[in-house]
């Protein structure tokens, strides 16, 4: 089945890319989503990740603490690359079932990491959703409620722009608004259509 690999930067507007093309019927399977199901409570990953960063990584209830990890990993490339080596095989597999699964005549990967944890060879084509760095910033720090800086970091802790859009085959340029997102997307949704069908 013709897979598309759908990613971009932080704050860049793959979640509402992503929502546009699940409107016209096409299955996306979320890579933040698998991310999440492999340290649920009672798998073995976040034992492993307990066990490695300490009991105060998690939370009462036992779930992992998301935004300490996060805290953590982003500040140490270290622990970032100790625990990428741990998730992204576990999240692979997770990925690889749910595309496989999928119903629609071509379906999505929706993924911040797409280039940066290998998941592009999952994929036909890679489409990134592109916006400059400051709207980055501005969008995501009013999302999320965060720190303008901690979205710079995160930011630089991913894949830079121009590399990013070097390894695109197609380019959403979501620096305006929904519906000029949503107009770009309707004949991307007609070509990768056209694609399934021909391969």
């Amino acid at each position: 089945m013709l897979t598309i690999g759908l990613t971009g930067g932080i704050g860049s507007g793959k979640s509402a890319a992503a929502d546009a093309f699940r409107a016209l019927g096409i299955n996306v399977v979320d890579a933040d989503w698998a991310a999440r199901v492999v340290v649920q409570p009672g798998q073995p990953a976040l034992a492993d990740i307990a066990a490695h960063f300490g009991a105060e990584i998690l939370l009462e209830n036992g779930a992992l603490d998301r935004a300490k990890l996060r805290g953590l990993v982003f500040e140490s490339a270290g622990e970032r690359t100790w625990l990428e080596a741990l998730l992204h095989p576990l999240i692979r597999e997770e990925i690889v079932r749910a595309l496989a699964a999928s119903t629609s005549p071509y379906a999505i990967l929706e993924s911040p990491l797409l280039i940066e944890s290998g998941q592009y060879r999952l994929v036909d084509r890679i489409c990134v959703v592109d916006v400059p760095e400051n709207l980055q910033v501005e969008r995501a720090s009013n999302r999320d409620q965060s720190d303008p800086e901690g979205i710079r970091k995160i930011i630089a802790a991913q894949i830079p722009r121009e590399e990013r859009l070097a390894k695109a085959d197609d380019i959403l340029d979501n620096s305006g608004d929904l519906a000029a997102l949503q107009a770009q997307i309707e004949p991307l949704h007609q070509r990768y259509l056209k694609l399934a069908t021909t391969d």
